[in-house]
């Protein structure tokens, strides 16, 4: 979109935003599913409540359960989105608190059910499972929680207190996104504005390189001045779920954090020390590499992101991006296209920029309906990468879905960014096939590189590290301040970078950008499930038809299995350090190409 200001979100194009109508077709439905669901939790009460001793009964309680679990998914979502796009409008925030403080108010009522639930024996709960497939998870997660499940009385007060608890990150997002004013800054005698979500999506990835120094100074010297109160929300929520762990029997914060997810403290550790390790040569190969064909005096944390050929750009309308995505996820059949193409039509993305909407891209999925997807469209190429990998985590929501209930569709977090990160390898398998020449082929490459790898397997990364050693400090009895994250956070990027980028005044506060860091262990999660992906497309590419339907196997079957198990449906193990060894392997050969096409082109 250029250097111009901001619109007000009243002011963007209409048919570039997303349509809520696909929840309720009017505020007057949704007010009524709003009576409808206080009525119904309370005939849930009166039906279950001290009744829940026999596989009969538990079953009726799912299923009625499982209906006021779909309703709250689309009330929350209707209530969610609009805030989403416009944090600054009073009208959207009110509407997002009342749903939150309604939808706690909802769980503390039915906060009896896993408490019931969980009292009763296992071949109950067994029988139930086996009676009733589509609860198989639920059931098993259930059982998995016995062992820390606090008194009901707790559970209960815990679910009312949900908004409260959830304070940390809204706060983080109205000081980000509403107060923060990044005001305007000067190159030469031309002034240009700022705002967080200017520096993110344009300024970061100028090719001016005055520009970019001067836009990341101006963007660290704002947000040096909120850094005391970002850090003491994030201790915050860092102490509350140190809290929630002890509370629960814990004796870690990571134990409690990666619980849900099914995985275990080897497989969160490797994915960290084995990227840290063995991938960090490889990338200061590479961005010395861009240094150098840029011809830049040095690289700064500033310059991380400029193209490798910055005059050798793609630039995507959203109707242009049709073509690429369809062309992309052809290999995956006819089926999964147009399920995934209706996103046009149907308007389930919000693609404009405007004042107060969230940065970065994010795909949601109310359940019964069609996904949502936030971005902010600037017409390059690295947004039909965002929108592809978005796209990912639809399909596999649309997959979920119709093999699954609510209550057993939502695969966990560990696998959660295979799909969408699988989706944008077949992005950058599709550059690569048009390619015509050598420098078609390398802007291929490195687009892989900076879009896909760069951003899940080293940004994200580098969060999980700097996160890592945060709750170290939590869970060794100490607390941290704004100087201390700052501190932690220069000491991962210089150990991951080396001498091959200086790590210049700023980059210190990188960990006052993400909103990660409010979402548990998370952060990691992201070069997971690009490891899962990366295997599995080199397998498809080798295998063919036998290797799809495995996939879109995988992606149908949400969380009917523990991490271990599904992505072995996609043919990858992830209990062995071999697939995340073969993916850093992929990488290096993949620099290596490119510094052998430089030199090609060169002649």
């Amino acid at each position: 979109m250029g250097q111009e200001k901001l619109k007000n979100r009243v002011d963007v194009l209409e048919e570039l935003t997303w349509d809520l109508t696909a929840l309720y077709k009017t505020k007057t439905d949704f007010e009524e599913a709003i009576e409808e669901i206080k009525k119904a939790s309370d005939k849930f009460c009166e039906e279950y409540e001290n009744k829940l001793v026999d596989a009969t009964i538990i079953a009726l309680a799912l299923k009625d359960y499982e209906r006021i679990m779909q309703s709250a998914s689309l009330i929350n979502h209707y209530a969610f989105l609009p805030e989403a796009v416009d944090i600054t409008n009073p009208a959207n925030t009110e509407l997002s608190r009342f749903v939150n403080n309604l939808l706690a108010g909802i769980d503390a009522k039915l906060s009896f059910f896993d408490s019931e639930l969980i009292s009763n024996d296992s071949d109950t709960l067994n029988q139930v499972a086996k009676e009733e497939k589509q609860f198989a998870p639920y059931i098993r997660h259930l059982k998995e929680k016995k062992s820390v499940q606090l008194d009901p009385i707790i559970e209960k007060t815990l679910a009312q207190l949900g908004p409260v608890l959830s304070a940390p990150e809204s706060i983080y997002e109205q000081a980000r996104l509403a107060d923060m004013d990044f005001g305007t800054f000067t190159v030469g005698d031309k002034e240009y504005p700022l705002s967080f979500v200017l520096y993110e999506d344009y300024y970061m990835y100028h090719g001016d390189t005055s520009i970019r120094r001067a836009a990341f100074d101006k963007f660290s010297t704002v947000l040096a001045n909120y850094q005391n109160v970002i850090a003491e929300t994030y201790y915050t929520q860092v102490q509350k779920e140190k809290m929630m762990a002890t509370m629960r029997g814990f004796d870690s914060v990571f134990d409690y954090l990666l619980f849900d997810q099914e995985v275990d403290r080897e497989l969160y550790n490797r994915q960290i020390d084995t990227i840290m390790n063995d991938l960090a040569p490889v990338m200061q190969k590479y961005i010395t590499h861009v240094k150098e064909e840029n011809r830049l005096d040095k690289m700064t944390y500033a310059d991380l992101k400029i193209d490798l050929d910055s005059d050798y750009s793609l630039k995507v309308t959203v109707e242009e991006s049709k073509e690429l995505v369809s062309d992309a996820l052809n290999v995956l059949g006819q089926n999964y296209v147009e399920s995934i193409l209706k996103a046009y039509p149907e308007r389930w993305v919000d693609f404009v920029q405007n004042k107060g909407k969230s940065t970065g891209g994010f795909c949601t999925n109310p359940y019964g309906t069609h996904p949502y997807v936030l971005m902010s469209w600037t017409n390059q190429l690295s947004d039909v990468y965002t929108l592809i990998h978005e796209f990912g985590h639809a399909g596999q929501a649309l997959l979920s879905a119709k093999s699954n209930s609510i209550l057993g569709e939502e695969p966990s977090l560990y696998l959660i960014e295979a799909p969408s990160t699988f989706n944008e390898l077949l992005l950058t398998d599709l550059l690569k096939r048009k390619s015509t020449d050598a420098r078609r082929e390398r802007f291929a490459l490195t687009n892989m590189l900076t879009n896909t790898y760069f951003h899940n397997f080293i940004t994200h990364l580098l969060e999980a590290a700097y996160q890592r050693d945060v709750y170290q400090l939590v869970d060794d009895g100490k607390s941290f301040d704004a100087a201390k994250l700052s501190e932690i956070k220069k000491t991962v990027l210089k150990k991951f970078w080396g001498d091959a980028v200086e790590i210049n005044p700023g980059a210190e506060l990188t960990w006052m950008r993400q909103s990660h860091y409010y979402m548990g262990l998370y952060s990691y999660t992201y070069s997971a499930g690009l490891t899962i992906a990366t295997q599995a497309f080199l397998r498809i590419q080798k295998e063919g038809q036998p290797a799809i339907e495995e996939w879109l196997e995988f992606l149908a079957s949400g969380d009917q299995h523990k991490p271990a198990a599904a992505a072995l449906i996609a043919g990858v193990d992830i209990t062995t350090s071999k697939p995340l060894d073969d993916t850093i392997r992929y990488l290096e050969e993949s620099v290596d190409r490119i510094i052998a096409l430089s030199k090609e082109i060169k002649g």
